[in-house]
């Protein structure tokens, strides 16, 4: 468990799915994320499932309540793509920002070297998060988001865990023949 002044960082149970359901199944919560919201709690379900395994996969709960209110993530892969969900009502509280802060320090102390993010452009809070948490814009591309299949421009953040100076993750970048630097975004340089 990972703690910090208003909240707990555990990882998720069995019992914590109808808690889980509430965030998928929420349209407004998931507008973003590339899945469409819950329809049922098995749903809810194959999602834990296919995520349990990850060392870095948390549920984001209150100090004062048991069950979840969010989770945060980074991947296990090359990418240590960072993510995060909250239930709508604790929206604008610092609360992703407390937990990711809380995650990286948690990442740091497990040597991985840096963690990526992106979100998109229609989703500028998102970006702003991963400002406050000291990552740095480096690239925006596009991509055809699954299983929602229509095309995203997408701004891509990366972060140094370990001190050293890596490149910028460049998957996205090459994957995408529609990729460009915008010069409007605000930096943490």
């Amino acid at each position: 468990m990972i703690a910090t002044p208003r909240l707990k960082l555990r990882k998720f149970a069995p019992e914590d799915l109808d808690a889980l359901f509430t965030l998928l199944r929420n349209e407004a919560v998931n507008t973003f994320l590339p899945w469409f919201p819950a329809k049922s709690r098995a749903d809810a379900e194959a999602f834990y499932l296919e995520r349990r395994e990850n060392p870095y996969f948390f549920a984001v709960c209150l100090k004062q309540q048991p069950e979840p209110i969010g989770y945060i993530k980074a991947s296990d892969d090359e990418s240590h793509d960072f993510g995060y969900a909250l239930r709508r009502e604790f929206w604008h509280q610092g609360i992703t920002t407390e937990a990711g802060r809380a995650l990286l320090e948690h990442l740091r102390g497990c040597g991985v070297p840096f963690v990526t993010a992106t979100h998109d452009v229609n989703n500028p809070r998102s970006g702003g998060v991963m400002q406050n948490l000291g990552m740095k814009y480096c690239y925006s591309y596009e991509e055809m988001v699954q299983p929602k299949n229509f095309p995203v421009i997408f701004r891509m953040y990366q972060l140094n865990l370990d001190g050293k100076n890596h490149p910028v993750y460049d998957k996205y970048w090459n994957q995408s023949p529609h990729h460009f630097i915008e010069t409007d975004i605000r930096s943490n340089s």
